[in-house]
This record gives C-alpha cells, sequence and structure tokens, in this order.
C-alpha cells in the first residue's frame, strides 16, 4: 500500500505480539512508502505503549525520521451540543479562530 493510517495509537497498550508485528510493518514501510500515524498522546508517550521498551523505542526511531509533526490544538468537535442553530454559530467563529492561530505560528 502506497498509504497507511494508523489513528488513535496509544490509546490501548499493545501487547506481544502486536508490538512486534506493529514493528515489522513500520520497518518494511521505512523509507519506502507514507505512514500517518494520529494520537492524542504526545510523540515521547508513545513508548508506553510498547511492553518491550527497545523494541518501542526502534520502532518509533523509524516512525519519527523524516517525518513532519502536525498539532492540532483546540476544541473537540464531539463536545455536546446545547441549540443545533447556536452550535453553528458558536463552531464557525471557534473554527476561524484555530485557522488564524495556526496562521500565524507558520
Amino acid at each position: 500500500m502506497d498509504l497507511l493510517i494508523i489513528d488513535d495509537f496509544g490509546l490501548k497498550p499493545l501487547r506481544t505480539p502486536q508490538d512486534e508485528d506493529l514493528h515489522d510493518i513500520v520497518s518494511e514501510r521505512y523509507e519506502r512508502t507514507s505512514t500517518i500515524v494520529t494520537s492524542n498522546l504526545d510523540i515521547n508517550e508513545w513508548g508506553e505503549a510498547f511492553p518491550n521498551k527497545l523494541l518501542g523505542a526502534a520502532t518509533i526511531d523509524r516512525l519519527r525520521h523524516g517525518a513532519y509533526k502536525i498539532v492540532l490544538d483546540g476544541i473537540s468537535f464531539r463536545s455536546p451540543k446545547d441549540n443545533p442553530d447556536s452550535s453553528k454559530k458558536s463552531l464557525s467563529k471557534q473554527s476561524k479562530s484555530s485557522l488564524a492561530k495556526g496562521g500565524e505560528k507558520s
């Protein structure tokens, strides 16, 4: 596959042999194809998802090498909504604010 997306990495800790399988996949793809990883954890916390810390460090090393880190900061779009009309206006204003903040950092 040209692109692999690993969504919500670290949501649950890996078990053996899951950590070995993930390492094998990442190693096969390393510097050959694209991989996107999403996580609510900071990259420094990813190692905690691996039971074998050495294997985890090697896997994360391969993922980080040559990678682009994109941090999304803002409100959750899964937040409860009070009123459909008021939430659309509020969400629109907050989205524009987030985009403006992102533009300033660039």
